[in-house]
């Protein structure tokens, strides 16, 4: 698998992840990042690794600049994550005795969450397809975030990927509130018929920042990894209530 695969990354001032990343792509020939224009450390930190080729372009969506990355790509495979995403040694070790089938044309892998480095035992992370056939693939924006699409059957991986994101809270904070600001947009332009049901709980605005709280510490166990459970609880319940906030406020500039 290792010489038909090729990782995509996007990066935008990603100095305080990037360089956990690609220590875990050491065993690729070659890495494809999708840069907007950092202007940070990052594109110093991405010169230092020899495999790695940079493309620069504005940003206008994640999956404009992932389907533009594709583009770059001539390997079968791809390996799609983001620059706060640090593989396992067993995921690696599981991609690269991958025996490839010809009726499969993507793979899902679990994710870990990380708080500081610290794994934590349950998070709100689903499943993500993150390795695929290029030519069936196409990238779709989707509220704040965005999704891949890929033609035929699909296998889960056993190994995980930790999301280990240790930019700052001022960083964050901006990020959320702008990535509400779609999510929001999102959920009032489909049809309740068509929302998920924790989707439907969300446009409620009240509901969802307590349940989120009672579904992170309690059901998801959050309580106990310590004050790592309680400061990711806290994080989810705050960008709930980001979401929340801009619900509000666009009911009420409709009235």
């Amino acid at each position: 698998m290792p010489k038909n695969l090729t990782p995509l990354i996007l990066t935008y001032n990603e100095a305080p992840n990037i360089n956990r990343t690609l220590e875990k792509l050491n065993w690729v020939n070659r890495v494809v990042v999708i840069d907007s224009y950092s202007t940070d450390e990052t594109l110093e930190i991405l010169s230092s690794y020899p495999q790695v080729e940079v493309f620069q372009r504005k940003f206008d969506s994640f999956a404009s600049q992932c389907n533009y990355g594709l583009g770059k790509i001539s390997s079968e495979w791809v390996l799609s994550i983001d620059a706060d995403y640090v593989l396992t040694d067993d995921l690696i070790n599981e991609i690269k005795k991958l025996s490839i089938k010809s009726d499969i044309d993507s793979y899902s892998v679990r994710f870990k969450y990380c708080v500081f480095g610290k794994p934590l035992r349950g998070t709100l992370l689903p499943p993500r397809k993150v390795i695929y056939r290029r030519e069936k693939a196409i990238y779709q924006d989707d509220g704040h975030s965005h999704r891949v699409i890929v033609e035929g059957k699909s296998e889960q991986l056993s190994a995980y990927i930790h999301h280990d994101d240790r930019k700052p809270l001022s960083r964050w904070l901006w990020a959320q509130d702008r990535y509400m600001i779609l999510e929001s947009k999102k959920l009032l332009a489909t049809p309740n018929h068509e929302l998920s049901l924790g989707d439907r709980i969300r446009k409620k605005k009240i509901l969802a920042p307590l349940i989120i709280l009672v579904y992170c510490l309690i059901i998801k166990g959050g309580i106990l990894d310590g004050w790592h459970g309680w400061y990711y609880t806290f994080q989810r319940v705050l960008a709930e209530i980001f979401l929340s906030i801009h619900l509000i406020e666009s009911d009420k500039l409709k009235s």
